[in-house]
């Protein structure tokens, strides 16, 4: 990933707390079939390795879980808040003319070797905890333990277990940090008339790393 300085973000803890906060990771691999990507909701244990462990599971029907048995090498691509960014909203524009349209974004990017698990324990003790991650903060959260033991175990037969030890992990923040103070105050002043919620998100991101 093309990582000017301004953007990059090196620190271990935030790069972790962002895959939490944005699970559905886009996972892409090659092999004989080509360039597979699919997305799919993992989940980081973040003491497991110097970058952390992801794991999650995929249907048996899809095919990349076979290409991964044969060619392991694993890119996850973590999306967090993005938006287009007008020239209009930089002072600069009103000086000279010099300025031209960009998009802002957050992303982390982890790779490693895909580990293939077909394992119905490994598989329950997944979908039990994936499941607990998005249902425990919901009035009535559902647990696998509501659905019957044969049904469960049914599904587990239809889906296949990953395990990324995470070998290398970049994070990149575009927020207009390399813009003039200025700039940044006219973009943060731009998104707060936005609507939508991705500008608001974006705004408090501009704010937290532009120092606006």
């Amino acid at each position: 990933m093309y990582q000017p300085p301004a953007f990059r973000e090196t620190d271990i803890a935030t790069q972790q707390a962002f895959i939490v906060a944005h699970p559905l990771g886009l996972l892409v691999s090659g092999g004989e079939p080509g360039l597979l990507a699919n997305p799919i909701p993992f989940l980081l244990y973040p003491d497991e390795g110097a970058f952390g462990t992801l794991r999650c599971h995929m249907s048996r029907a899809n095919p990349q879980w076979k290409a991964l048995s044969q060619s392991p090498d694993a890119l996850v691509v973590f999306q967090g808040t993005e938006h287009y960014i007008t020239p209009s909203w930089y002072p600069q524009k009103a000086v000279d003319g010099k300025v031209v349209p960009t998009w802002n974004y957050a992303i982390v990017q982890a790779r490693g070797a895909a580990r293939i698990i077909d394992d119905a324990a490994w598989l329950h003790a997944n979908v039990s905890a994936l499941t607990d991650r998005h249902e425990g903060s919901r009035q009535k959260p559902w647990a696998v333990s509501d659905a019957p033991d044969a049904f469960i175990a049914s599904q587990l037969k239809g889906i296949v277990g990953i395990e990324i030890e995470i070998a290398a992990i970049d994070a990149k923040f575009k927020a207009s940090q390399n813009r003039p103070e200025l700039d940044r105050v006219g973009v943060a002043h731009g998104l707060a008339a936005e609507t939508d919620a991705e500008a608001t998100a974006m705004r408090e991101l501009v704010k937290q790393r532009g120092g606006v």
